[in-house]
């Protein structure tokens, strides 16, 4: 993320300080972005999460990696102080293509930078247990530990939760509750 990670909802407008070497390699993007294009949009993501794509993906997707570990009756460790805004993939599609039906119709230049997260502010903890509450499992299996219990090799910020209120007010779309997104993914899975 861009980022620093040291307190809650960020605005857009925020100073951008990531901690790692992604973090920066998104800002030189962004920077690049917009000193070289007179219309773009920059969309700043959260965790996107959602059911398995068509082609499905390799790489373990969060909810469903949640819900395979839960499954199994072992207790596992999930960090009680990284925050994140995940943001379901339902919302993140709408909000490229709501961007992508305004140029086309208005024909205009857009420069646009926008937070696209979820509503909620949640740890992976709390993801967890959302899982849990969504398939019934005991919330006994869900071990909460500080993110310092991993040396994970790369510096990860703490708070990167964002402040979405700019892309309510300019595209109206209202990103769906976590809750309500790992329902939605665990419904989709349970249906294939």
């Amino acid at each position: 993320t861009v980022y620093q990670g040291v307190k809650s909802f960020y605005k857009e407008e925020d100073e951008t300080l990531p901690v790692n070497m992604y973090g920066k390699s998104k800002v030189a993007a962004e920077k690049f972005i917009t000193e070289k294009c007179s219309n773009y949009a920059i969309l700043r993501s959260s965790i996107i999460y959602g059911p398995q794509t068509i082609s499905p993906i390799e790489k373990s997707l969060p909810i469903q990696w949640m819900n395979a570990v839960l499954s199994q009756g072992q207790q596992v460790d999930f960090f009680n102080d990284e925050y994140r805004c995940p943001v379901y993939v339902k919302d993140m599609v709408d909000v490229i293509l709501s961007l992508t039906k305004s140029w086309l119709s208005d024909g205009k230049k857009v420069q646009l930078l926008l937070n696209v997260g979820g509503p909620d502010r949640v740890s992976r903890l709390q993801m967890a247990e959302s899982v849990a509450e969504v398939r019934g499992y005991s919330k006994s299996m869900i071990k909460s530990v500080p993110a310092s219990s991993v040396n994970r090799g790369v510096a990860s910020p703490s708070d990167i939760s964002m402040d979405i209120t700019r892309l309510t007010q300019t595209l109206g779309i209202q990103p769906i509750t976590f809750l309500d997104g790992v329902r939605a993914t665990l419904d989709a899975e349970a249906s294939t």
